[in-house]
């Protein structure tokens, strides 16, 4: 769960890489981090937090060059310290090199340990730094047919951005897990997980980078290189359901679009008499949306969410119920009192979340609470990444619906079926569903390092 966006040939290249880690901000809160090229030398900055607190005016100055990439970070390989904080920057035999990463390889840790027999030296705990080391040990002459070697020998998700001091390369797994596309800014490419980045620049949209592509970006132009056997593509499902922007164009659907229809499948199978729909802000509002048009049931805002929630805070000395979550969200109490409410959120993973606002709808009179669910129930955990927990945690893995719904305390709880899912998606579903089946699309770590695997996610 991550975010990488990259700028060639212009002279406010980080400056840019700088607003585009802005707009990409929802997709890590960590660390941030941006390396630019002179053409001579990579120069980077990156530090725990906000990007709006790791980077200032003196910072940028520092970071000078016509070419930059930058990383927004949540992790899910890797524990959360500098250390792994991207992108990562290193000198080898032939040079200066930084890359960026948006993904998860499953087969890191056996390559790390293979790798460290032979004398490798590894600096921190990311699964990134693997494909650095691979890098280094190959034999081709060219940094694309170096990475090539590299890639030839993970498996899992990635989206890349790889940057030397005079070129840039873009790279996506053969199974396009990750998004990633190509934008055009006067005479500079620019790249970015999201489209959404290229609007704050007023860049245009040019296209996805296709599953399997690395595109090799110059002072001479593009070129498209396709190495992989081609596989099917399956995209990340939970990029729609939760973790993208709704402004953004991806996987060739609008984000937006993709949440309200999900919201409408959800009314046509799980209806339900009500006076009112209220969104959990901000990622269930475009399901709420397409359910309320499809029930013709009034759309209102019974929960606030506060956007102005750091990272850390300090707790009232006296116990406060559902501090966490009050926090962050408040319900409307004059829009909620005495009402029939379905509450509509994207996803349920442990279930406590959606428990507490529940109680706190109680708490505030209304009369009746059902809990829709835009997506089926999530019963596998993720390796290609995105960071939901293990089997044991997810509610839905051992639990029934009902026993959900009890644990829950709402009135009634239905979820999206994965068929209804689908209908919703469209005649040419190509999606990674496996927190919802549990049908992988890639072979999955031994049982020894999917333990390892789990450790480094907690």
């Amino acid at each position: 769960m991550c975010g990488i966006f990259g700028v060639f040939n212009h002279k406010s290249a980080a400056n840019l890489t700088y607003l585009g880690l802005h707009a990409l901000q929802h997709r890590g809160q960590e660390s941030a981090g941006i390396a630019s090229s002179d053409g001579n030398t990579i120069h980077s900055h990156k530090a725990m937090g906000l990007v709006s607190d790791v980077f200032d005016g003196m910072v940028l100055k520092k970071l000078s060059g016509y070419s930059a990439i930058g990383h927004v970070r949540y992790s899910t390989a890797g524990s959360s310290d500098l250390r792994n904080a991207q992108p990562m920057v290193v000198e080898y035999a032939k040079g200066f090199l930084a890359i960026a990463h948006n993904g998860n390889l499953t087969n890191a840790l056996s390559i790390k340990k293979e790798l460290e027999s032979y004398g490798s030296i590894f600096q921190s705990t990311n699964d990134t730094e693997v494909i650095i080391h691979l890098i280094a040990l190959a034999h081709e002459q060219s940094t694309v047919e170096r990475l090539v070697a590299a890639l030839r020998r993970v498996e899992g998700a990635y989206s890349l951005l790889l940057m030397t001091e005079r070129e840039l390369i873009c790279a996506r797994d053969p199974h396009g897990f990750r998004p990633l596309c190509l934008g055009r800014l006067g005479n500079a490419a620019v790249v970015s997980s999201e489209s959404c980045a290229f609007d704050l620049i007023e860049a245009e949209f040019v296209r996805e980078i296709e599953p399997g592509e690395i595109l090799h970006i110059t002072k001479d132009g593009m070129r498209s290189v396709s190495p992989f056997e081609r596989v099917r593509s399956t995209f990340c499902i939970f990029e729609f359901i939760y973790f993208a922007r709704p402004d953004s164009f991806m996987f060739g659907r609008s984000v937006y679009s993709v949440r309200k229809a999900l919201g409408r499948e959800l009314a046509r199978n799980a209806g339900v008499d009500a006076d009112m729909v209220v969104p959990i802000p901000d990622s269930g509002i475009g399901a709420a949306i397409g359910y309320a048009l499809e029930a013709r049931i009034p759309f209102e805002l019974g929960l606030i969410r506060n956007h102005y929630v750091g990272r850390t805070f300090i707790e009232p000395e006296e116990s406060i119920r559902h501090f966490g979550v009050k926090l962050k969200l408040n319900p409307v109490k004059d829009a909620v009192k005495g009402k029939k409410i379905v509450v509509v959120d994207d996803s349920v993973v442990r279930a406590t979340t959606g428990r507490k606002i529940i109680a706190m709808l109680r708490q505030c009179g209304a009369r009746e609470i059902h809990f829709r669910v835009a997506s089926p129930p999530t019963t596998h955990p993720c390796f290609y990444g995105i960071d939901t927990p293990t089997s044991q945690e997810l509610i839905a893995s051992s639990h029934t619906t009902e026993e959900i719904r009890q644990f829950m305390g709402c009135d009634s709880l239905e979820y999206l079926s994965l068929e209804g899912m689908k209908r919703a998606i469209g005649e040419d579903y190509s999606f990674c569903d496996a927190c919802f089946s549990g049908d992988y699309p890639t072979s999955l770590p031994s049982a020894n390092n999917v333990q390892l695997f789990v450790k480094r996610h907690a």
